[in-house]
């Protein structure tokens, strides 16, 4: 179960509708299709997920930082994924989270440090940077290797046997945890409705140090 909160920028109410139909394939397999709007528009990025069948299955993925951003902005992995932090940047991060899934921190570097680190509890972490406070991300840590995310068009298409799951909808505007509802596969139709906050600003201070970065980016190669 996801219970962390983003608990960043304010909350408007909007609200997103999810409808989801689900049918039959052959052998035994159910498909489910979902589509996420906001305001009547679809919403691209929200993380859905199935729960109650297949065990996560471990891996190893990467967060980087590029233009003082982390790269993705939200990760989404499995129980017991390792996740590597390079520092993409020319400038030292010091990458921390105090989210009760996973609070860890990474002394200020530069490069790649030597350890993953390990995300072995379900539950959203919000990674930030100690040194530049604007830079935010999300690590979504899922119990279950049945999830998907929504595209441009607000569409999403998770494939699972026939069964009951618990069906969880997730997004970095969430104004809340995330939202579950039970269903059937094959068999349910599913309305869901969740309420975002506005995107939060961009900070002050990251024009000035993406600038000073393309500038020493420039200096380097004037003196190759």
């Amino acid at each position: 179960m996801i219970t962390g909160k983003s608990g960043r920028a304010r909350l408007a109410a909007a609200l997103v509708s999810v409808a989801a139909m689900a049918w039959a394939l052959p052998a035994a397999a159910g498909q489910l299709h979902v589509q996420v709007t906001a305001d009547g528009a679809p919403l691209e990025g929200a993380v859905l997920s199935l729960h109650g069948g297949d065990a996560a299955v471990p891996g190893q993925a990467v967060m980087d930082q590029r233009n003082t951003a982390f790269e993705p902005g939200v990760l989404v992995i499995e129980a017991g994924t390792a996740v590597s932090f390079p520092n993409s940047d020319t400038v030292r991060h010091q990458v921390y989270s105090f989210s009760p899934a996973k609070p860890f921190e990474l002394p200020l570097y530069s490069g790649t440090p030597p350890e993953p680190v390990v995300f072995d509890v379900p539950g959203v972490v919000v990674v930030g940077c100690n040194i530049h406070d604007w830079m935010i991300g999300w690590i979504v840590v899922l119990d279950t290797p049945h999830h998907a995310r929504s595209d441009a068009g607000g569409l999403a298409r998770l494939e699972v046997p026939d069964g009951a799951y618990r069906l969880q909808a997730w997004h970095p505007r969430l104004a809340g945890d995330a939202v579950v509802r039970d269903v059937t596969v094959p068999g349910d139709s599913v309305s869901l409705s969740l309420e975002l906050g506005p995107p939060p600003p961009e900070r002050r201070g990251s024009d000035r140090l993406r600038a000073l970065q393309d500038r020493l980016r420039s200096l380097r190669k004037d003196e190759g």
